[in-house]
């Protein structure tokens, strides 16, 4: 009404200026509109995605637990990653997701760079082993019991920390000839301490009903890292590996790793860490046991996402795609895939022989989980990146 009054004209006015007067103001509030209410709309496109900012310690360990399949075997314990490449795919990863959504894994420790970079509301580590479930709750409770990278680093290997090191120091620095690397690592009774810092973390403070199965098997992932130290690799705990350098990539020349020019490890700078300290105290990294062409676990994961109005962002899957093939079960894991909400930017990492270096002969590339999943059974969904984003 106000608008109109203004523009309603002079005795003299030319009445076509007026008119066109009228229309441009009419035009500008209609714009003035769009821009008040597009806020509003955006609000409510992102409150469909109902994912918790933290998950109950109740609610974590029944997430992990209903949505696991029996315990499976693998060739390996997988104490750690052989993929000294891992970190190349890393740039076109971030070109094509965004920040904030679900990330799936399978394994060690090479899931906490990718989860660094991508920076995802939760994560869901599903392996075969139920000691990989344990190796992550070890991870867990070190990351919830350091302030820091370099704690961190002391506690994961039993080493006393320097005081030099502090927030600011590069992360190959402390692993590289003077770091970690040349500390002596301390007596079995700090070992000890430790471990039971971690026990008293997961089962007192989280109040975890932790078998003494999955106890003995925290015990035995923390020990390959204080006994090894910062050399232990793929092969430590099969006996073919040795505790000194050696072809096959350790845990040093994984986190002094690059893209091809800057080192993006979960421990290369704090920011890296402190993200990963966050979801753990916040109960957002579940680690699942599961076969990937298995009947339960991977369709459980699907579903809570859906259930949470998100999609999947990206899911590392090392090389586990060879061995569904060789046990004929691939089929199973593309129709598990498809069930779950993707769209076009959902991003497979997997790795594949034929290349590489560090003694694994693995090299990294990306692959579009719609895509390469269509044709498969389930309700793939194309959801749009305007509303999930």
């Amino acid at each position: 009404m106000r608008f109109g009054m203004a523009f309603a004209g002079r005795k003299g006015d030319n009445p076509v200026m007026v008119t066109r007067s009228i229309r441009h103001v009419a035009a500008l509030i209609a714009v003035l509109s769009f821009v008040a209410i597009a806020p509003g709309l955006r609000v409510r496109a992102a409150a469909d995605n109902t994912i918790p900012d933290r998950l109950t310690d109740q609610e974590f360990w029944q997430l992990s637990q209903e949505m696991s399949e029996p315990n499976g075997q693998f060739r390996s314990d997988n104490i750690l990653s052989n993929e000294i490449y891992f970190q190349y795919v890393i740039k076109d990863l971030l070109a094509q997701t965004q920040p904030g959504g679900v990330y799936l894994g399978v394994g060690p420790e090479q899931n906490f760079t990718y989860i660094a970079a991508l920076k995802p509301k939760i994560v869901f580590i599903t392996d075969i082993r139920r000691g990989n479930l344990d190796m992550h709750l070890m991870y867990k409770a070190l990351f919830e019991l350091s302030k820091d990278r370099a704690e961190f680093i002391s506690r994961l290997f039993t080493k006393p920390r320097p005081e030099r090191f502090t927030t600011e120091t590069p992360g190959a620095v402390m692993f590289d000839n003077g770091g970690y690397w040349d500390i002596v690592t301390s007596e079995q009774a700090v070992f000890d301490k430790n471990l039971q810092d971690i026990y008293d973390l997961l089962t007192k403070k989280h109040s975890l009903p932790l078998s003494k199965d999955d106890l003995d098997g925290i015990r035995y992932c923390y020990y390959q890292f204080y006994y090894f130290g910062p050399s232990v690799n793929y092969n430590s705990t099969s006996g073919t590996g040795n505790n000194g350098r050696s072809s096959m990539a350790n845990y040093s020349d994984l986190m002094m790793a690059t893209d091809g020019s800057v080192n993006r490890s979960y421990l290369a700078n704090e920011e890296n860490f402190r993200i990963l300290k966050s979801l753990e105290e916040r109960n957002l990294i579940v680690p699942v046991v599961g076969n990937f062409g298995g009947p339960k676990a991977l369709r459980a994961v699907g579903k809570w996402i859906r259930d949470h109005g998100a999609t999947v962002t990206a899911m590392y899957l090392s090389n586990v795609e060879q061995y569904l093939q060789q046990d004929g079960i691939w089929g199973i894991f593309c129709n598990n895939v498809a069930s779950m909400p993707l769209d076009e930017h959902s991003t497979f990492i997997r790795s594949q022989s034929g290349g590489g270096g560090g003694g694994s002969g693995l090299t990294n590339y990306l692959g579009s989980m719609q895509s390469d999943t269509r044709g498969c059974g389930g309700t793939n969904q194309l959801v749009s990146r305007t509303v999930r984003r």
